[in-house]
């Protein structure tokens, strides 16, 4: 089996135990961490799930998940988020997402994005293009280089690079999220904060692999944590960088 199939696998695994514990939202007790996200027993027993599928197969690997924190050493290295969006999962919002990346020698190398509650799951390798449910997908070729112009969706950003993004153009609504819609060519640009890197190592995979850019603040390609920033064009990412960092 190799890496791809072997996340698509574990994601599988991971989502059929988020959606038992979403069937049984009401006697789901939660709790805030100290950044302040919601964390709940569902988060850790898909972790759980998703590190048990890993680990039989790939013994050797180390592992980083969001609630488990890292197991194992070497150059490469599986990034787990369970629930990615746990404050939706808990108000029965069907956008949350299991998010697991595989990095080798600090590039990230194969990702899964799977959207459990509804029935859709991207992915991606290294040199091997981006796909939606077995649909090879692209960023929008012929949009905007520039912010203003360009479709926008934010994963809320606060103060004033949120008001400058916005007074740019407008942030539009979004049905999943919009770093995988820059990557299905449904948004130019996405914006999103707060993270670290298991909320951004998948996507920024998927995005890149659709043809599209990604990178921190800083400019780093490499996912990290802080603002992330997804954009159809390497043109349009450094516009918004500048936007954000004036």
């Amino acid at each position: 089996m190799d890496d791809l199939e072997l996340a698509r696998r574990a994601a599988l695994a991971g989502g059929d135990v988020a959606l038992r514990y979403a069937e049984a939202l009401a006697d789901l007790p939660h709790e805030r961490k100290a950044d302040g996200s919601v964390v709940t027993e569902a988060d850790r027993a898909v972790e759980a799930a998703i590190r048990e599928v890993l680990t039989a197969d790939r013994p050797g690997d180390a592992i980083l998940g969001e609630e488990g924190g890292q197991s194992g050493a070497g150059g490469r290295r599986w990034i787990i988020d369970p629930i990615d969006g746990t404050a939706l999962f808990v108000a029965g919002d069907d956008r949350w997402l299991v998010l697991i990346g595989l990095e080798e020698e600090g590039e990230i190398v194969a990702a899964v994005a799977a959207l459990p509650a509804l029935g859709v799951s991207f992915w991606a390798a290294r040199g091997a293009g981006a796909y939606e449910d077995g649909r090879r997908i692209s960023v929008n070729p012929d949009g905007p280089d520039t912010v203003p112009g360009s479709r926008l969706g934010v994963v809320p950003i606060a103060g004033a690079a949120q008001a400058a993004l916005l007074a740019l153009t407008p942030a539009l609504p979004w049905r999943l999220h919009p770093g995988l819609l820059v990557a299905r060519g449904e948004l130019d640009l996405a914006v999103q904060t707060g993270g670290q890197i298991w909320d951004f190592a998948a996507t920024s995979l998927i995005v890149t692999e659709a043809g599209g850019s990604f990178s921190g603040l800083s400019g780093d390609v490499r996912p990290g944590r802080g603002v992330s920033v997804y954009a159809r064009s390497d043109k349009l990412r450094l516009d918004a960088l500048s936007v954000l960092t004036p």
